[in-house]
């Protein structure tokens, strides 16, 4: 605790760092931040943007940055974007910043920020381009986390072929996350084709009767083959999911 005391007295440590570091969390007029979460469970956190004003996420944004050299914004709307493009170049301008517009995800790091970096391949599938936001959300998570990771994009079932000419490729994965909406059904057939986990991520495409994901999660709920699945459109947490495996899977692979 002096250490602290004494680096924010000499000011080579915020107000808000210190209290990040003494609570695990630093509060201001936006909310509070975990910014322990990666320390305690090894999750980034992330500030969520959905029911939050421009200013609200970037005044957390601007908190994530300095109290962990990490910013990831995730449900972002152009306003909201912009805002937080603007707090950054103001209070942290030296921060590489990365985003994602489609996608409406913004990453940015401090200069001094070590990305995690693991031994381990994490394959993004798509079955559509229609599933391509909460695949790259997944996709940009586990990247953070610090697995390498390939997008493999476009191959649902509609045409069976596409799928079967990237059977090799998928099986040199560490394990996938397999994006798809209408019906669902490209995470249960992947399922059958590889000995990786697979982690199902329906999405909210498709229209009528089990439209906007519901027949997509009762389909990979109801696989004949083995996989996981998440909520629909929860890019965030397949992507944590593929995180936390590749994390293990790096760790027993330099034990060996």
């Amino acid at each position: 605790m002096r250490e602290i005391l004494e680096a924010v007295a000499a000011g080579e440590l915020s107000t808000a760092a210190a209290e990040a570091k003494l609570r695990g969390y630093t509060t201001d007029e936006a909310g509070r931040f975990d910014a322990a979460r990666t320390h305690r469970s090894g999750v980034p956190e992330a500030v969520l943007g959905a029911d939050k004003t421009p200013a609200e996420v970037a005044a957390l944004a601007g908190t994530s940055l300095e109290t962990t050299g990490r910013l990831l914004a995730t449900r972002l709307d152009e306003t909201q974007i912009s805002a937080v493009r603007d707090h950054l170049a103001e209070t942290a301008p030296a921060a590489e910043t990365r985003t994602h517009d489609r996608a409406g995800l913004l990453v940015a790091h401090a200069p001094d920020f070590e990305p995690p970096d693991l031994d381990a391949q994490v394959g993004v599938v798509t079955a559509g381009t229609g599933d391509t936001v909460p695949a790259t959300e997944a996709a940009v998570l586990a990247r953070e986390m610090g697995a390498t990771v390939d997008r493999i994009d476009d191959i649902g079932v509609a045409s069976l072929a596409r799928l079967l000419d990237q059977v090799s490729t998928l099986r040199t994965e560490d394990l996938l996350i397999v994006a798809a909406g209408r019906e669902g059904a490209l995470p249960t057939v992947t399922a059958g084709l590889v000995d990786v986990p697979v982690i199902g991520l329906p999405v909210s495409t498709g229209y009528g009767h089990g439209g906007d994901g519901e027949a997509a999660l009762a389909g990979m709920l109801q696989s004949c083959t083995a996989l996981s699945v998440v909520n629909i459109d929860a890019g965030f947490t397949a992507g944590v999911q593929a995180g936390l495996l590749a994390r293990q899977l790096s760790s027993s692979r330099s034990e060996r």
